[in-house]
């Protein structure tokens, strides 16, 4: 994957470049300190993906991310924490805060490259195949899954695809996240945020901002606060 960074900090910029020269399935193409020059790179040079930084000079991370094309992802890397739930508005494939950790970014990474070759791949996975009351069969990767509903931890949406999460593995399939929300028990799967779905039997905690299930801490967005709190308490 080639890959660029877009930081208005030179150590930031040379940080994520030596993070990229450890991992043998990246390229490192360039790196730029503003969404302009980047964009400029980008009008002659194919990107599949760009560290970007959010607070910036200029265009700030978040809008040069709604201008860019669909098959180009995007991981954050910043400074401010609080800026994770807007990442979600541009399906950002991950958000890194500095400093950032080798082990953090190589999770990342691999993420990225999961959903690259899906995009990649000549098959696009139909939606779900069937519907039971405890499970549902979801096509991933041209074998049908059986997917029993309380083993779902969370579901991910990315641009066109769902990835389901569970303790054992993990499914991706074309679709969007609204459609396979319909097809779940709507009493036991609930939406955050606009990129996540979770099994309420699953959560281990929450707080004001998190969900905490298993090793995954989601984000609650701020659209979607009220209802989760209503629905996991029982008010409303």
């Amino acid at each position: 994957m080639k890959c660029i960074v877009v930081d208005d900090e030179p150590i930031a910029r040379r940080g994520i470049k030596k993070l990229v020269s450890k991992i043998s399935s990246l390229e490192f193409v360039g790196a730029f300190e503003s969404a302009e020059t980047a964009a400029d790179f980008m009008k002659d040079n194919p990107v599949d993906l760009i560290f970007l930084d959010i607070r910036m000079p200029g265009i700030s991370g978040i809008e040069f991310a709604r201008k860019i094309s669909e098959t180009t992802l995007i991981i954050f890397t910043t400074a401010f924490a609080e800026f994770a739930i807007d990442s979600y508005e541009v399906d950002a494939i991950d958000y890194l805060v500095k400093p950032i950790k080798p082990e953090r970014f190589s999770k990342a990474v691999e993420k990225a490259i999961y959903y690259h070759e899906m995009l990649l791949s000549e098959e696009r996975n139909t939606n779900v195949e069937q519907v039971e009351n405890s499970f549902m069969f979801i096509k991933s990767d041209r074998r049908f899954f059986k997917v029993n509903f309380d083993d779902i931890l969370f579901i991910e949406g990315l641009k066109d695809y769902v990835i389901i999460q569970s303790e054992s593995q993990r499914l991706i399939t074309h679709m969007n996240l609204k459609t396979i929300h319909e097809q779940l028990p709507q009493s036991q799967f609930i939406r955050i945020n606009r990129s996540y779905i979770v099994n309420k039997d699953r959560i281990n905690s929450f707080s004001n901002n998190d969900v905490f299930i298993d090793k995954y801490e989601i984000a609650i967005g701020n659209f979607y606060r009220d209802s989760f709190f209503e629905s996991l308490m029982g008010q409303g």
